[in-house]
């Protein structure tokens, strides 16, 4: 098939490179502009755009291609639209110039939105999926061609979760066009009734909230590693957590309170429901380290409560 494929970060690039494998043509590839990054601001391309032009394909970037792009992937005339975490709306437009079929990280009508990865460890889940899907105006709604399921560890991180999900994807992804290209596709609609829907991670959403449970807390900073990164606040600073677990400890408390600070048990507060320990953290002006380390040359007061 000859198809023009849309996508920006990471997850695409993996699912780019395997369609590049496969037999069918990659007319020109669709990204979101460069965008400013890094103290400096500097203006850096996403891994699909690198990755493209590395591979000698026609890159094309656009604000809105819904208002700039329809003329140019008209002209180009593809068999499908390849759309792999794009970042924009399409028109209706641009979804009839040509089959337009997505990946989406989660077993539809499961989690649909913007955030299905991270969200599915939030929910401390065990298993999610990518479904290839046809694209409709309403997100994530459009009919199913293909499913695989993918287990979620309970050592898994978002970042952990995406490379699986990606590697997995991108197989099932080429699968699609195998299936289309040979005429025997078989499109099952959803069902609306089961469709449960999630929002997008953001900062202001990664503090730590020590009234909720253990489990929940320690799904919180599996979920937002390695972005935006959960936090909490002790005495008006920001500590970073980037690994967290079930801290099994014999004392009393309130939720938030510290309950042990040392270099030998590490850094534990009382939760909801039990103890939760803060295995690996980042202090202001510091680097990612274990709390461990981090108490072995700074004090935390036991007693001292999390704002």
């Amino acid at each position: 098939m000859k198809i023009v494929f849309l996508g920006t970060p990471e997850i695409a690039r993996v699912c780019l490179e395997e369609i590049l494998k496969s037999k069918h043509e990659v007319l020109a590839v669709v990204t979101n502009p460069d965008r400013p990054s890094g103290r400096g601001n500097k203006l850096l391309p996403s891994p699909v755009k690198t990755f493209a032009e590395s591979k000698g394909l026609k890159v094309l970037q656009y604000e809105k291609i819904s208002k700039q792009g329809v003329e140019d992937l008209r002209a180009l005339k593809p068999d499908a639209l390849v759309l792999v975490a794009f970042g924009q709306i399409l028109s209706p437009e641009i979804l009839d110039i040509a089959l337009p079929i997505n990946l989406h990280g989660s077993l539809l009508p499961k989690l649909r939105g913007p955030s299905p990865i991270q969200t599915a460890i939030l929910n401390g889940d065990t298993k999610t999926g990518v479904t290839i899907m046809k694209m409709a105006e309403s997100v994530d709604s459009g009919d199913v061609l293909l499913q695989a399921t993918v287990d979620i560890l309970p050592t898994d991180t978002s970042e952990t979760l995406f490379a699986k999900i990606a590697s997995v994807g991108a197989k099932t992804l080429v699968r699609a066009l195998d299936i289309l290209e040979s005429g025997n596709a078989v499109w099952t609609p959803q069902n609306h009734q089961d469709a449960t829907f999630c929002q997008m991670l953001t900062k202001e959403n990664a503090k730590i909230n020590f009234a909720c449970t253990t489990a929940e807390i320690v799904n919180k900073v599996r979920a937002y590693n390695p972005n935006p990164v959960a936090y909490f606040v002790l005495n008006g600073e920001r500590f970073k957590v980037f690994q967290a677990k079930q801290a099994h400890f014999d004392g009393q408390g309130k939720a938030g309170q510290v309950v042990c600070a040392n270099a030998k048990q590490g850094l534990i507060f009382k939760t909801g429901d039990s103890f939760v320990d803060m295995e690996i953290i980042t202090a202001p002006n510091s680097k990612k380290m274990l709390a461990k380390q981090y108490l072995a040359g700074k004090k935390i007061n036991v007693g001292e409560i999390a704002d």
